[in-house]
């Protein structure tokens, strides 16, 4: 019995992780294809790179993205982690429910309902659409997940190390600045990643809040999907796929080799 619920959970992770990357593997070999013709093989080659980097349009959509992203993901991030401490640290407070209701619900909102409502906004009070106002839309549904994942760290955090600064003297605001923060800095560093990868891929919102000279890479790229599929489109694919698996691995590596510094500051500190 076992051994067939095992080869069946074997198959069924082969399929799932086939159906989510088996389409990125074909994306990233057909990037090295000579043919224009995306579908047929043509012989290796890396000349649809060298095509990608010198179209302007490309490069000014991808500085533009990635400028947004570092910025909207930061201050969702830090939006997102004091919204955490409220929701952790301040127990129940008048009008919790509708505080709590309004940082969650871009979670299960549509994406078509939040960008036109931020289009009205910003023509109701007069701002002109550009890059600011993308900035403020992707802070706005993203500071929701990055308040969800640091308030899952907080909720498992244990206080007595705060209060045990705080009765050497620490002040609330440092202790949480030198105790609170450098241990739960995975969990703020995996916030500001999705927010990152959030905004570097969002298409609909950026749609309704964008305006002449901000069109963003998503935009760029559906526009050009459009008109038929090119392999400079599976070059910048790929490109992309590199960064974000590059930030995922370094990412990572950081977030390892601090649990195990923690791990042995706490061992050291231990009484024998």
């Amino acid at each position: 019995m076992n051994r067939r619920f095992n080869t069946f959970n074997l198959t069924a992770l082969t399929f799932g992780f086939g159906f989510l990357y088996l389409p990125l593997l074909l994306v990233i070999i057909f990037s090295f294809n000579d043919s224009r013709l995306v579908t047929v093989w043509g012989g290796f080659s890396t000349k649809w790179y060298a095509v990608v980097l010198a179209n302007e349009a490309y490069m000014e959509a991808a500085w533009i993205t990635l400028r947004i992203a570092a910025l909207s993901a930061s201050l969702a991030t830090v939006l997102g982690t004091l919204s955490a401490v409220v929701m952790v640290r301040m127990g129940s407070f008048p009008g919790r429910t509708l505080y709590s209701g309004m940082i969650y619900a871009p979670l299960v909102m549509p994406e078509v309902v939040t960008g036109l409502s931020l289009l009205l906004l910003f023509v109701a009070i007069g701002i002109d659409r550009g890059f600011w106002t993308i900035t403020i839309a992707h802070v706005t549904f993203s500071m929701c997940y990055a308040s969800v994942v640091v308030t899952s760290r907080l909720r498992t955090f244990d206080r007595s190390l705060e209060d045990a600064a705080r009765d050497l003297g620490c002040s609330p605001f440092s202790a949480f600045c030198q105790i609170t923060l450098p241990i739960i800095a995975p969990a703020v560093m995996s916030a500001w990643l999705l927010s990152f990868t959030l905004s570097l891929d969002d298409l609909v919102i950026a749609t309704f809040t964008s305006g002449p000279g901000s069109t963003t890479l998503p935009m760029k790229l559906y526009s050009s999907v459009r008109l038929g599929v090119s392999p400079e489109i599976n070059a910048l694919s790929t490109m992309l796929i590199g960064i974000v698996a590059s930030g995922v691995l370094i990412a990572s590596l950081v977030n390892r080799r601090q649990e195990r510094r923690l791990e042995n500051e706490t061992r050291a500190a231990a009484p024998a």
